[in-house]
């Protein structure tokens, strides 16, 4: 369909904000609702009321203050009525170059008297420019509850409104593809009448509740959003579930091996989950399972029991990590674990030389090699496995959906176990992994103590570097780590190695310090991480390579620079280096001047060491699309619905999709399969259903 007003250079702004569709532009969501049914003439207009008037521009200039430049920028406006009104704006400099004489403008804000001046005004009201093509469809813009969109490149709200209309106006009501037998349960109103109540609702309708985004019109859209995703991620578990895969045998030789390697007695918690994935992984079709945990839960020990299923019913094992830190990490991890075992345990990621890659591939293809660890450099098209029988992805949020397929179709539909050391709110788990099975390890290791979370700011780092030496003597060792986000991890090293010589030479002249960050070879790496394991360095100055899979009991002090930089869940992978061990340990947070956010963040982790609670303050702080510090890779693309806002109707929305697919009416089944196979993947930009 044509839409009137969209040429080419409007139609690219459009697709750069994911709009390519009339479907696409009918569920874009206002972000919020104005109520501008209380137009007046500015004669009209009357102090502490909030109203809407249309005036033109008389006068229009920027103020300047002798001491400061507040950016003051002030108008008069006027209207048929003669009268003027003044409106202001603070730290508003650009209005200068927006704002001109003669500009027809809609103005709604709250009216003041202004006892300076004498007369009326309006302090930073809500404008909009208003063109004669504007001024013939008035009544889009004022005079009723407006809604406000989020611009596309030039495309303002104004012009959103006017396109929405025009194709609301001129399309054929679409057929609901939401299932009748569902909407009439829920009494959800119909598709066509909740598009038009969305984008202009009508007279009666509560402002609170739009703004709530709970009128019955947004809960149909929002719940509808759901319940395909849901029965998409429904349909892709069944399907797999009726795979025919690897049965691998549970024996006593098995049994044995995975106690010969046990380095301590495993938790309820590892017991239970090893049970749900080995008894998965018994079963003649693909496992998909989620194994997630709170930091120094043990979930790379459950991860290397099934290991052992797979290797000793004669497969190779494959682990994918994101960062090649990571992966070197897991890589000797394992390398000592399975030791005793005689199993090999090979490394592959992108820093590897080009003989050490052809070599890893010609054993990786032979099949000896048991168990690989590697990053992106496993997906490579030449990287080849003789046996694959079970792939484990470590932190799936950092690999889009299609890496995740290209990695499982290294063998024939091999066991699938997923694992994540941030806690993932339920909501997001949903979104994110509602196609997997979950196991959660909600036990810490026996003897372990809550971590003491102490927060201090950067003019108290005297009382921290006092603390940390009582805990040395006491023979006990610290982490002093400068976080990085990727972009500035030259910046941290350099943090890290400054810190460094004044902490060795300033400080602690008389103590062993050692430096860890992320360009240094990877032998040196291993070199300086065994000498701490090893108690022969007491204090180890650090970027963020700590922050996943380090284990050294005998650490009790965290201390992490600039933790205002930071998310909740970066934060607590951090806390969870230390508190290994048997004695009390401590997590200092030292910060600089901190706005409501970051207060709010340092608060949540003073106040708790639950790794969910935090997960879900951190979602709710940052939001869903930034709250694993960079936009989710196979995170389902969400238009009206909110999964923080909206987690009851995804509850809801998942136990219909799953009821439905149970038991629906076949016609509306076959519809609704048909429905989603077509538009899943360009809805969602997840990888396509059956």
């Amino acid at each position: 369909m044509y839409v009137k007003g969209v040429g080419p250079a409007r139609a690219a702004m459009l697709e750069a904000k994911g709009l390519s569709t009339v479907e696409d532009l009918l569920v874009y969501p206002p972000f919020r609702y104005e109520d501008r049914t209380n137009v007046k003439t500015i004669a009209q207009l009357a102090p502490g009321e909030m109203a809407t008037v249309i005036a033109e521009v008389r006068t229009a200039k920027l103020s300047t203050f002798r001491r400061r430049d507040l950016g003051l920028f002030e108008a008069t406006f006027t209207d048929a009525s003669r009268a003027v009104l003044l409106v202001k704006w603070f730290h508003a400099a650009y209005l200068a170059d927006v704002l001109q004489p003669g500009q027809r403008v809609a103005l709604y804000g709250k009216v003041e008297y202004d006892s300076y001046a004498g007369q009326l005004s309006m302090v930073h009201p809500e404008y909009e420019i208003l063109s004669e093509e504007d001024e013939a469809d008035a009544a889009l813009h004022v005079g009723r509850v407006v809604p406000i969109y989020e611009a596309a490149g030039k495309i303002t709200t104004r012009v959103f409104r006017r396109l929405i209309h025009g194709v609301l106006e001129r399309l054929t009501p679409p057929p609901d593809a939401l299932p009748a037998s569902i909407r009439r349960r829920l009494r959800l109103p119909d598709l066509w009448t909740a598009l038009r109540s969305l984008h202009f609702p009508p007279e009666q309708e509560d402002l609170r509740l739009l703004n709530a985004f709970r009128t019955p019109a947004q809960i149909r859209l929002i719940f509808e959003e759901f319940f395909w995703l849901q029965y998409g991620l429904a349909v892709k578990r069944s399907s797999a579930r009726r795979e025919s895969g690897i049965a691998f045998e549970l024996n006593d030789r098995v049994r044995e091996r995975i106690k010969q390697m046990l380095p301590f007695k495993p938790t309820a918690a590892q017991k239970r989950v090893l049970a749900e994935i080995a008894a998965d992984m018994a079963r003649p079709h693909p496992m998909n399972r989620l194994l997630q945990g709170d930091v120094g839960s043990g979930k790379t020990l459950v991860a290397a029991e099934a290991a052992i299923i797979a290797i000793e019913n004669g497969y190779q094992v494959a682990m994918l990590a994101p960062t090649e830190i990571l992966a070197a990490q897991h890589y000797y991890y394992f390398r000592n674990l399975f030791q005793k075992l005689g199993y090999q345990v090979g490394l592959l990621t992108g820093s590897s030389t080009k003989r050490e890659k052809t070599l890893m591939k010609k054993l990786l293809a032979e099949g000896l090699v048991h168990f690989a660890v590697g990053t992106h450099a496993l997906l490579e098209e030449d990287v080849e496995f003789r046996r694959l029988g079970l792939a484990i992805i470590d932190e799936q949020h950092r690999f889009g959906v299609l890496q995740r397929l290209r990695f499982i179709r290294k063998g024939v539909r091999p066991d699938v176990l997923v694992m994540t050391a941030t806690p993932i709110p339920r909501t997001l788990a949903l979104t994110l992994y509602g196609d997997l099975d979950v196991s959660v390890i909600d036990e810490l290791p026996p003897g372990r103590k809550p971590i003491i979370t102490r927060h201090v700011t950067e003019d108290q780092i005297e009382w921290v570097w006092s603390f940390l030496r009582k805990q040395i003597e006491a023979g006990r060792q610290a982490y002093v780590v400068y976080p990085a986000i990727e972009e500035s991890e030259t910046q941290a090293r350099k943090a890290a190695e400054k810190m460094y010589r004044h902490l060795s030479q300033v400080v602690f002249p008389d103590l062993r310090v050692g430096l860890l960050h992320g360009r240094m070879p990877a032998e040196e790496k291993e070199a300086v991480m065994e000498s701490f394991k090893r108690g022969e360095t007491q204090i180890l100055v650090s970027t963020t390579v700590i922050e996943v899979g380090v284990d050294v009991p005998n650490a009790t002090v965290m201390v992490i620079e600039q933790a205002e930089r930071f998310g909740l869940a970066q934060l607590h992978q951090l806390r969870g280096r230390v508190g290994r061990g048997a004695e009390q340990s401590y997590c200092i947070l030292v910060t600089g001047p901190l706005n409501d956010v970051s207060r709010e963040r340092i608060r949540t982790l003073v106040e708790s060491t639950d790794g969910f609670y935090i997960a879900e303050m951190d979602l709710k702080l940052r939001g869903p699309g930034e709250f694993f510090g960079t936009r989710q890779a196979g995170m389902p693309s969400l238009r009206v619905a909110n999964i923080v806002r909206d987690a009851e109707l995804l509850e809801l929305a998942r136990r219909e999709a799953s009821d439905f697919l149970a038991s629906g009416p076949e016609e509306e089944q076959r519809r609704a399969l048909e429905y989603v196979r077509t538009h899943w993947q360009r809805r969602f930009g997840l990888a396509q259903v059956g």
